[in-house]
């Protein structure tokens, strides 16, 4: 198989499974997002005690809609950045790698890993910044409301300038690097772990017909409960550096840094990680569903290799 076809094959694989996860979970995205930026020091944003109040309130005060609002940039950011990351990521390990057969040491999935994850993260941050001001729109907010994906962009554009498509930029390549290379790692490991342990038992043509879509669940989730857990707070201060300012022109926060010194402040280290159990019950399952339909996916796409 050639190396083009292989990295055609994957960034397929892994845009299908973005668009999968993102449509499956995203109610779920949207309480976690109004929970990262509340403070409780601001009155534009509505209370919610927990995760079902959350759901309950926002379905009353604004319907079906108010949970799928910015729904269509998180499904292109999603299909885009799974595509991508799968994409930048098997092309590393193509190069750090001297054949597809070779296996590679923790460490080469480790800077592959980060590698597509910075590279992601600069090529999608505007989409990100556009998909947490639509979810952050609300009945209490006083400016007027972005009617949609094109409407947010040219009044970003028009009010703030470019510059502002990249606000949280460095928090969300600290997180997308850090979060990647922790969770494909674990992956990765923990396949082979699965697959070494397996192959004692049997024989099989290779790797992938060892593993069957539960084991898939089993090793996505784990690994996305790994990274979550150490880079949350990159996600905290990424979604309350993004947030759109006040109708007079002045933002709630100036920069990221300025995010870590008042959450600290008023907040400790429990504002780091506020909004984590929604963000738990929606990426958990989700990664599992991910790495469920690339695999499977990949698993079409690949030819057999006598046939190559």
């Amino acid at each position: 198989m050639s190396l083009s076809q292989w990295q055609w094959e994957t960034a397929t694989a892994g845009a299908v499974a973005g668009f999968a996860t993102v449509a499956a979970m995203y109610p779920l995205d949207i309480v976690r997002t109004r929970f990262q930026v509340n403070d409780g020091r601001v009155t534009n944003f509505p209370a919610y005690k927990n995760t079902a109040h959350a759901i309950f309130t926002i379905t009353r005060l604004e319907g079906l809609k108010g949970l799928y609002a910015g729904f269509l940039p998180a499904v292109l950011g999603s299909t885009v950045s799974w595509g991508l990351y799968f994409f930048f990521y098997g092309r590393a390990k193509q190069r750090y790698s001297k054949n597809r057969e070779e296996k590679l040491s923790s460490g080469h999935h480790l800077a592959s890993a980060a590698e597509a994850g910075a590279l992601v993260s600069l090529c999608t941050n505007p989409i990100w910044l556009i998909k947490t001001r639509l979810q952050l729109q609300n009945p209490l907010h006083q400016s007027r409301r972005y009617s949609g994906i094109y409407d947010a962009l040219r009044t970003i554009l028009r009010e703030e300038g470019w510059t502002a498509l990249y606000r949280g930029l460095g928090p969300g390549l600290l997180m997308q690097v850090s979060h990647g290379a922790i969770q494909f790692t674990a992956y990765e490991e923990l396949r082979r772990i699965m697959v070494d342990y397996k192959e004692k038992k049997q024989k099989s043509e290779g790797a992938s017909n060892l593993l069957n879509s539960f084991d898939y669940a089993l090793l996505g989730g784990s690994s996305k409960i790994a990274a979550i857990l150490i880079t949350y707070p990159f996600q905290v201060i990424r979604t309350r550096a993004q947030q759109r300012p006040s109708k007079e022109g002045i933002p709630r926060y100036m920069n990221s840094w300025h995010v870590v010194k008042e959450t600290a402040r008023f907040e400790g280290i429990r504002g780091f990680y506020k909004g984590i159990t929604p963000n738990l019950l929606k990426n958990v399952p989700a990664s599992s569903i991910t790495f469920i339909v690339y695999e499977n996916v990949l698993k079409l796409l690949r030819p057999k290799r006598r046939n190559d």
